[in-house]
C-alpha cells in the first residue's frame, strides 16, 4: 500500500496524483506556460513562475512523482466531476508532511475559470481527512501572501469552519520573483478538526 492514495474524490472533485506514470506533462504545460490565459494572475502570489518550455513541466511532474514514491509529499491534479468543465484540469493540491513535527503544509492553486466555485474549501476538507485519518498527523498549516485577498478569504473560511486559527505573519517566509516576502499562516489541529468535521 502506498503511503498516499493515488486517487481520491470529494463531492465535486477528483484528485489524481501528479506522477509520470499517469499524467501527461504537456497538459500541465498547456495551462502554466508563459502566455497561457490567466497565468499572470495565477502566479502573482505563488512561489513558482510560468514554465518557459515543456521540459520544465515534465521535470516538475518527475519531481512530484519522486516525492510521492519517497513518501515526502503528494501533489494532486484536481478535476471537476460535474458541470460544463467536467474532467478539465482545474488546478493542483499538495500536501507536504514534516514527519518529525507531525504536521503537514498544504498548498493549492486553481486556474482562473475555477475561481469562486468553492473548490478551495472542498479540497481543504478532503486533504484534512487525508492528513489526520490516513497519515496520522497532528497539525496542518497553510499560508498566503499578505496581498492575496482571494486566498485570504478562501483560507479563512475553511480554517474557521474546522475550528483552526490564524497564527500570524511570518516575516520573509517565501520568495516571489526572487524577493523575500512575508506570509500569513494558519493552522488546524487534529482535535479542532475532529470537533468540527461534520
Amino acid at each position: 500500500m502506498s503511503l498516499f492514495p493515488t486517487e481520491m474524490e470529494s463531492e465535486r472533485l477528483r484528485y489524481e496524483r501528479l506522477h509520470p506514470d499517469e499524467f501527461d506533462a504537456y497538459e500541465l504545460y498547456e495551462y502554466v506556460h508563459a502566455g497561457a490565459p490567466g497565468i499572470d494572475e495565477i502566479t502573482k502570489y505563488v512561489t513558482w513562475d510560468p514554465h518557459q518550455h515543456p521540459k520544465e513541466a515534465s521535470d516538475w511532474v518527475e519531481h512530484c512523482g519522486e516525492q510521492f514514491e519517497d513518501g515526502a509529499a503528494a501533489t494532486y491534479a484536481l478535476r471537476p466531476t460535474e458541470g460544463d468543465r467536467a474532467d478539465e484540469l482545474a488546478g493542483f493540491a499538495g500536501i507536504h508532511p514534516d514527519w518529525d513535527r507531525r504536521l503537514a503544509v498544504f498548498g493549492a492553486w486553481l486556474r482562473k475559470p475555477f475561481w469562486g466555485r468553492g473548490y478551495s474549501g472542498e479540497r481543504a476538507a478532503r486533504m484534512l481527512e487525508l492528513a489526520f485519518d490516513r497519515l496520522d498527523l497532528e497539525v496542518v498549516t497553510v499560508a498566503h501572501d499578505p496581498a492575496n485577498e482571494k486566498s485570504r478569504r478562501a483560507i479563512e473560511k475553511y480554517v474557521e469552519r474546522f475550528g483552526g486559527r490564524k497564527e500570524g505573519r511570518i516575516r520573509n517566509d517565501i520568495i516571489i520573483d526572487d524577493e523575500p516576502r512575508d506570509s500569513i499562516r494558519y493552522s488546524i489541529s487534529r482535535s479542532e478538526w475532529e470537533r468540527n468535521r461534520d
